[in-house]
């Protein structure tokens, strides 16, 4: 028995190999610019196999303004919906953000509709409750004289926590605002930060009860990286933390989060006149901090605009820098072990024109990234890059459109990494005896799944990991002389 654990636990390995970065998907196909947003807005985010994106677009020359666009994928990234217009009014609207928690899919910006003399600027929020299918009206967030820019928005359950930058106060400041029942009602504006010079570009993560926000502010004379939390759901918030401390400008930060674990990255050139990413991080939810590391490889590589994505112990990086001498192309970096240690670079795009302002997310073990790219001319489109093996269509769906499978075939579980249920499928072309059993690392049987005889079709079954420890297990299909095994990754 362990002899054949041991040799399926081999061909498990090899083949995990096939999960790999795919080929660019291009999102955008518009005569003027697609952007995505500056600073940690955050433009892409994922559910499942549900990707939501945001981005703002000048749609025709013609139209002369900017509008928010939506546009979803349901099978993990293999297909696209249309276009959707979110900002349908005759204002120019910049840098939305989104987030999402199970159906409830949230959207920020800023716009210029209720603009007076002074030409301001106001928050907006849209959102829908049914994955992105429908969206409910446009919601005015803030109502002042002033400029209120570049929101960023963190969603749990039914918890949301939205940053901005304000002018009300003659220099930009921090602010802050919540809603506790899903985008019906929100709290008042908050000021978070109190400073004699401009606190710019706030970035927000949450985990439990704890709000993180950082930022980067030029009190010093140079922009250095400040942090701010709140322990209590945003109800207070302690002192602000100056994060870095050199002559140099430190900004740009991008925030993430997993449990008490806060990673923070940023674009920094104290090492000369080109930018380098360097990352830090809390391993006691922002009540101290480790030492400054610089992620850049070269100084020449002139790296910026970070964006972290984290799912329990990986952290995974995008930015952009330059890895040829004449454009900006997309790189990737990730740790396994929290942030301790980081791998090499990954570059992601390889064109004749520029790549840039990356956005990132996970879902379980895909990665998906969104940017900015050149390629198809002189105006910007928005790409898609996703890491894992190769999208294949749904079991129902192949038994829809083929009728019964014609092989034995044993598919990934979903979700992967799962707490604490995950479900199994698996194919059989005609019926027979079968066994799913599933395994811990040393090869102890810990659950028989199924035991019995199958008719001919595909199955799912769920696995109940709640009375398990976290780790590594294996299930094994075994119908006659087909066999064949899986990973599986239970985190709690």
């Amino acid at each position: 028995m362990k002899n054949l654990f041991v040799f399926f636990l081999f061909l498990f390995i090899a083949a995990s190999l096939n999960a790999q970065w795919q080929p660019e998907v291009r999102l955008t196909n518009d005569p003027t610019n697609s952007y995505t947003s500056f600073g940690d807005a955050r433009c892409i985010a994922a559910d499942g196999n549900v990707i939501h994106v945001v981005w703002y677009d000048g749609v025709t020359i013609a139209e002369g303004n900017w509008k928010i666009y939506y546009k979803r994928s349901t099978d993990g990234g293999l297909t696209w919906s249309a276009n959707v217009n979110l900002s349908n009014n005759v204002s120019i609207a910049y840098n939305p953000a989104i987030a999402v928690s199970g159906s409830y899919v949230h959207v920020v910006w800023y716009d210029n509709r209720d603009a007076n003399l002074d030409g301001n600027m106001e928050e907006y929020y849209k959102r829908s409750t049914d994955g992105g299918i429908t969206w409910g009206p446009e919601i005015r967030l803030t109502n002042n004289t002033f400029k209120s820019l570049h929101p960023s928005i963190f969603a749990s359950g039914l918890n949301l926590h939205l940053v901005w930058n304000d002018n009300r106060d003659g220099n930009y400041e921090v602010y802050y605002k919540n809603s506790s029942d899903g985008g019906d009602t929100w709290s008042a504006d908050l000021r978070l930060s109190n400073t004699a010079s401009k606190s710019w570009m706030p970035s927000v993560a949450i985990s439990g009860s704890v709000v993180h926000v950082v930022w980067h502010d030029s009190t010093a004379g140079n922009w250095e990286i400040y942090y701010k939390r709140s322990t209590n759901g945003g109800i207070s918030w302690g002192a602000d933390t100056r994060l870095t401390n050199n002559s140099a400008s430190s900004q740009w930060a991008t925030l993430a989060v997993s449990g008490s674990i806060v990673h923070i990255a940023w674009t920094d050139d104290r090492t000369g006149t080109l930018d380098n990413i360097y990352y830090k991080r809390s391993t006691n939810g922002g009540s101290t901090w480790g030492a400054d590391t610089k992620l850049s490889m070269k100084n020449s590589n002139n790296d910026s605009f970070p964006s972290l994505a984290v799912n329990g112990s990986n952290v995974h990086l995008v930015f952009y820098g330059y890895r040829s001498k004449s454009h900006y192309d997309i790189i990737y970096k990730t740790s396994t072990n929290a942030g301790v240690t980081w791998g090499s670079d990954v570059q992601l795009t390889n064109n004749p024109a520029a790549s840039n302002i990356p956005s990132i997310a996970v879902s379980g073990s895909n990665i998906h990234v969104i940017f900015r790219d050149w390629r198809d001319g002189t105006n910007s489109e928005i790409y898609y890059k996703r890491y894992g093996t190769s999208l294949q269509k749904s079991l129902a769906a192949v038994e829809q459109e083929e009728g019964l499978p014609t092989e034995f075939q044993l598919m990934q579980n979903y979700p992967n990494p799962f707490n604490p249920t995950t479900s199994i499928s698996f194919s059989i072309p005609q019926a027979v005896f079968v066994t799913l059993k599933v395994y811990d690392m040393l090869g102890r049987e810990i659950s028989t799944l199924v035991n019995g005889e199958l008719e001919a079709g595909y199955h799912e079954v769920n696995f109940d990991a709640s009375k398990l420890a976290s780790g590594i297990y294996f299930y094994k299909l075994q119908v006659g002389g087909f066999v064949d095994m899986k990973k599986m990754i239970l985190t709690k």
